[in-house]
C-alpha cells in the first residue's frame, strides 16, 4: 500500500483499485465464456461426421475476429459500420440498468421503456411535415419526445417502489407487457398512417426518411462502407460521460449512491430516499427509450409495431452489458460494443463455416451469462489478494486500533488511620 504525502490515509496500489478489479473480473468473464463455447465448438465436432477438430478451432477463431472475418475491406467496413450502429441501443439500454443498480434498483423493464420511446419517437417524426417545419427540429422534437415518454414509463415502477415499497421487479414485468400491448394498440388505432407499404413487409411502420428525418451521419455511413452508420454512437457515449461525472462528480449522484447502499441510512443523513427512487428510475427509463429513439430516427430502420406477443432483445441485454462493465457508465460503452463484436463474429461463423446458425447466439449467450458472475470474480479476487475492504468512496477501510484498557484507580480497604488509594 501506497501512502500520499499530502494525506493521512493510505491509498491502495494501482493492482489493487476497485476500478482494476472490476476490469480484471470482466475480463475473466470474457475468457470464460469464450472457453466454455470453444469447447461446445469441440464437442458438436467430436459428434458430427462433417465437422473436424480443425473446423472447431477455425469457428473459434472466427468468432473472435468479429467483423474482421467479413472477408473483403468493404465488408469489414460495413460489417463495423453496422455493429458501432447497433451498439448504440445497447450501450443506452446498458447505462439505463446501471444508473438503477448504483441506486440500488434492478430495471428489468428497459424493454418497455425501450418501447415506449420507438413509439414516441415515430409518431412524432412521421406526424409533423417537414415541408412546414425544418426536419432538423422535426429530428430533435421526436428524440425528445421519445425519451420523455420513456421518462414517464420508467418513473412508474419508481413510484410504486417509493411510495408502497412495491418491488420495483414486479412492477417493471407488468409495464413491459402493457407498453407492448398499448404500442399495439396505438398503431393499430391509426390505421394505414404510419404502415410501411413500400416494401413487401407486415405490419411494419414506414422508416421515418420516408418523411425527410434522419440522424445525420456526417458522410460515416460512406466511410464505413454504406452501412447504417451515424452519430447515434457519439450521443450515446456523451450520455455515459455525462453519466459517469453525475454519479461521481456530483452532489445529486452521490445522493444516488447513497440511496442505494443503504436507504434508511441516507434517509437519516437528511436526503429525499424516495425522490431519489423515483428519479433514478425515471432517468432509467428516459435512457432505454433514448435508445430505441436513436435507432428508429436513424432513417433507415423499419420498426415492427405488433410488439404484444414480444418484447426487444436489447431491452433485456442491457443487462449483461451493464454486468460485464461493473454499472460503470464509460465501461458500458465498451461491453456493448464488444457484445455486438461477438455477435458480428458469432454471424460470420454461421456464413463461413460448416456450424449451422444457431452455434453463434449459444456462443454469445454463453459469454452473456458469464457476464453475471463479474461480481462474484471481482469479489473472489479481493479475497484471495486479502485486500483490505473497500470503502464506497474508494479508499481502504483503516481496521479499528483496539485500545489498550487504562487500570483504573481502585480503592484499597479503609485502615484505621484513613483511606489509601
Amino acid at each position: 500500500m501506497k501512502t500520499n504525502k499530502n494525506s493521512s490515509v493510505a491509498k491502495p496500489s494501482f493492482w489493487r483499485r476497485e476500478g482494476v478489479t472490476s476490469v480484471l473480473a470482466s475480463l475473466i468473464s470474457i475468457v470464460g465464456g469464450l472457453l466454455v463455447g470453444f469447447i461446445v465448438l469441440l464437442l458438436m465436432a467430436a459428434f458430427s461426421d462433417d465437422i473436424t477438430v480443425a473446423d472447431a478451432f477455425s469457428g473459434a477463431f472466427t468468432v473472435l475476429r468479429g467483423p474482421f472475418a467479413a472477408g473483403s475491406s468493404d465488408n469489414v467496413l460495413f460489417q463495423i459500420g453496422n455493429m458501432l450502429f447497433q451498439s448504440t441501443p445497447l450501450i443506452m439500454t446498458g447505462l439505463s440498468v446501471a444508473v438503477a443498480f448504483k441506486t440500488g434498483l434492478f430495471n428489468i423493464g428497459a424493454p418497455g421503456q425501450y418501447l415506449m420511446g420507438a413509439m414516441g419517437a415515430l409518431l412524432v417524426s412521421l406526424s409533423i411535415p417537414t415541408s412546414v417545419v425544418p426536419a432538423w427540429i422535426v429530428w430533435i422534437l421526436a428524440l425528445l419526445a421519445g425519451t420523455l415518454l420513456g421518462v414517464i414509463w420508467g418513473s412508474i415502477p419508481g413510484f410504486f417502489k417509493a411510495k408502497f415499497n412495491v418491488n420495483e421487479v414486479i412492477v417493471c414485468i407488468m409495464t413491459n407487457w402493457i407498453a407492448a400491448n398499448v404500442v399495439s394498440w396505438v398503431f393499430k388505432s391509426t390505421g394505414d398512417t404510419f404502415v410501411n407499404f413500400a416494401e413487401t413487409k407486415v405490419n411494419f411502420i414506414r422508416k421515418t426518411v420516408t418523411n425527410n428525418v434522419a440522424t445525420p451521419t456526417l458522410g460515416l455511413d460512406k466511410l464505413f462502407g454504406n452501412s447504417y452508420m451515424d452519430i447515434s454512437i457519439f450521443i450515446a457515449s456523451a450520455i455515459a460521460v455525462v453519466l459517469y461525472v453525475m454519479m461521481n462528480k456530483t452532489t445529486f449522484g452521490y445522493e444516488l449512491k447513497a440511496c442505494g447502499y443503504n436507504k434508511n441510512a441516507s434517509k437519516y443523513a437528511g436526503m429525499n430516499e424516495k425522490r431519489n427512487i423515483v428519479l433514478s428510475m425515471a432517468i432509467a427509463g428516459g435512457l432505454a427509450a433514448c435508445g430505441a429513439a436513436l435507432w428508429c430516427l436513424n432513417g433507415s430502420q423499419d420498426f415492427k409495431w405488433d410488439t404484444y406477443l414480444t418484447l426487444p432483445a436489447d431491452g433485456f441485454n442491457g443487462i449483461p452489458a451493464a454486468l460485464l462493465a461493473s454499472n460503470n457508465p464509460i465501461g458500458v460503452i465498451f461491453s456493448a460494443v464488444f457484445l455486438k463484436f461477438i455477435g458480428v463474429g458469432g454471424s460470420n461463423l454461421a456464413a463461413q463455416t460448416s456450424f449451422n446458425e444457431y452455434v453463434s447466439p449459444l456462443i454469445v449467450a454463453v459469454i452473456i451469462y458469464f457476464s453475471g458472475f463479474s461480481k462474484y470474480i471481482k469479489d473472489l479476487i479481493s479475497k484471495m489478494r486479502k485486500d483490505k475492504p473497500i470503502s464506497k468512496l474508494g479508499e481502504p477501510k483503516e481496521e479499528p486500533v483496539k485500545a489498550e484498557a487504562e487500570t483504573p484507580a481502585v480503592a484499597t480497604k479503609s485502615t484505621e488511620g484513613g483511606s489509601e488509594q
